[in-house]
């Protein structure tokens, strides 16, 4: 079997145990897809993302030197974004060019009754900081939210 029929490339996400906080992880066939189910793990960790209605959208325009370090800003600007706007998010659009991150939030004013957010996620850290290509076509994105 080829690695790429071993492991596909599927977008998907995950948690990983860390301690007090919560480790996300994101998969995708890019980098790009990899950071949309990252952000995806970090907010399934507050609540869940299919109770978020898509009402508004939130641009967030980044740059990093390298694709982890624009992983934690992409995933801090989203944590400032809830907090500044008290929203939640249930689907995100990223794209990268050039460690250039030009990403959209999609979701709505944050429900305590609806919502039933477990946990605040107070920020990304660099702790299992990774943002790597593990097999052709299935690019990894992950690090420790500090909750």
């Amino acid at each position: 079997m080829s690695a790429a029929g071993d492991h596909g490339a599927a977008a998907r996400w995950e948690h990983f145990p860390h301690d007090a906080d919560i480790g996300v992880r994101g998969y995708g066939a890019s980098p790009e897809e990899a950071f949309a189910q990252a952000a995806l793990a970090m907010m399934a960790a507050i609540l869940d993302p299919a109770t978020v209605r898509i009402e508004q959208t939130i641009d967030i325009v980044l740059e990093a030197p390298r694709l982890d370090l624009l992983l934690v800003d992409w995933l801090n600007a989203l944590i400032y974004e809830m907090a500044e706007r008290r929203m939640v998010f249930g689907a995100f659009e990223v794209t990268i060019e050039d460690h250039h991150l030009k990403g959209r939030a999609l979701g709505e004013a944050v429900s305590r009754a609806r919502h039933a957010p477990a946990v605040e996620a107070k920020g990304a850290t660099y702790t299992e900081l990774a943002c790597v290509e593990d097999w052709p076509g299935l690019w990894r994105a992950q690090c420790v939210i500090d909750v």
